[in-house]
């Protein structure tokens, strides 16, 4: 089986035209002064990424067709991104299917134009996005401060190849059939949390909730009452309260210490979405307790002004999970408000009070739960929360299934992926 590999370097099947492999422009020519609001995109770090991912597609800044020509640090479909400098190992690959004809890479990026002839730009990309060529390239770190690497390492990089070309075609498109499926679920769960928002944004910050015709109550002639300790009008059927009229903060619950039960840290908490990442199993010695239908907030700096907000949706059934102490867990009074903890929590408002209530050295910051409890806020009909409830549940159950399929699949791809490359496994 090895005598169906070669081993090879990236530089050895880079494309032979000049320039093939680049760095980015000089920081000064492609600072953010230079930034428009539309042309060219410049790639930058956050369009890169360690997981399935393969290239993020937003995000940009972008630049004057003139000064893109001006800098000639283009990207184009089929070329392979590496971050040279901060979190080196982050690999991309610019794929056909992508907004763009072509990219202009930041200082901070390595760029690779491959010769197709000898290799299949997908297999090229996982290969060197795979865990070990991940960890060799952190590894090359050339920084003292700042993790580096430079053309040189990128050059010397080393390939297991296939000699037959559709062997690699045939292994690319398996894993790339898998990304495909995980990418659509990922597209599937941020559109749901837009239509559960707008829902939201529509019933309870524009009061536009259906009224007992169905129609929306404000702009059908709804009675509006000012009230004075909200200094604003709100709904007449509604009535002004604080976020503990609503809510337990860090309710009890009981877990033995020293058992084995699932665990959630603050890297599994999204920034955007709802969807934590897969609970680990861990002995429980500390930390905040939860349950299926909590909401998660970060409560300590920066990860509150970064917005990491989470529902609690991948336990077992009746399952009690804990998680870091730099957790506050909010779940409903007297009945279910998981969609809407999930949306006050991601509201401008709420998080705004929580940040300007922050208290501590700077740098450790943190908001305390009994400070939360006195955020004050209009409290609707129970009529009206009851049928918020019941309209965005199918939403979330079609996320967290999204979200167990996907981590499946993850889990299938990465057993599946060094077997691939090494000839463990065939693709007939």
């Amino acid at each position: 089986m090895k005598n169906n590999f070669i081993q090879c370097t990236l530089k050895d099947i880079a494309s032979i035209e000049k320039g093939s492999i680049i760095s980015g422009p000089f920081g000064s020519n492609i600072s953010s002064k230079f930034f428009q609001e539309s042309g060219v995109p410049v790639i930058r770090g956050n369009n890169l990424s360690n997981s399935c991912i393969k290239f993020i597609d937003n995000g940009f800044a972008y630049l004057t067709e003139e000064k893109a020509n001006e800098l000639n640090a283009y990207a184009i479909k089929d070329d392979l991104l590496f971050t040279a400098a901060g979190t080196i190992g982050q690999v991309g690959i610019i794929e056909k299917n992508t907004k763009f004809e072509k990219y202009v890479i930041s200082n901070k990026q390595l760029r690779v134009r491959l010769n197709i002839e000898k290799i299949n730009p997908l297999y090229a990309y996982y290969w060197f996005s795979s865990p070990w060529m991940v960890k060799d390239i952190v590894n090359k770190n050339t920084g003292s401060t700042v993790p580096l690497i430079n053309l040189g390492i990128i050059k010397s990089l080393e390939i297991k190849l296939p000699k037959e070309r559709i062997t690699q075609d045939k292994i690319a498109a398996v894993l790339s059939a898998l990304d495909s499926k995980i990418e659509l679920n990922n597209r599937i769960n941020t559109e749901l949390e837009a239509m559960a928002k707008t829902l939201y944004d529509y019933w309870f910050v524009q009061f536009e909730f259906p009224d007992k015709d169905g129609k929306p109550y404000k702009t059908s002639g709804g009675k509006m009452v000012w009230n004075e300790e909200l200094k604003r009008d709100i709904p007449d059927c509604w009535h002004n309260g604080t976020a503990s009229n609503m809510f337990h903060f860090n309710p009890s619950l009981f877990l033995p210490k020293n058992k084995i039960a699932s665990y959630i840290d603050m890297n599994s908490l999204p920034l955007v979405g709802f969807m934590t990442k897969k609970p680990e199993r861990k002995i429980f010695n500390g930390g905040v307790k939860f349950q299926n239908g909590d909401v998660s907030i970060a409560r300590i700096t920066p990860c509150l002004e970064n917005g990491k907000t989470g529902l609690v949706t991948l336990l077992e059934e009746d399952e009690v999970g804990f998680g870091s102490t730099e957790f506050i867990i909010i779940r409903g009074k007297g009945r279910a408000l998981s969609g809407f903890a999930a949306y006050l929590g991601r509201s401008d408002s709420f998080r705004q009070f929580a940040i300007s209530n922050m208290t501590g050295t700077s740098g450790r910051k943190r908001i305390d739960a009994k400070v939360l409890e006195t955020y004050s806020l209009a409290i609707p009909s129970e009529t009206i929360l009851d049928l918020f409830e019941f309209t965005v549940e199918s939403f979330f159950k079609q996320m967290t299934n999204n979200s167990k399929e996907s981590e499946d699949l993850t889990q299938l791809r990465d057993w599946l992926l060094p077997m691939l490359m090494n000839g463990q496994v065939m693709v007939n």
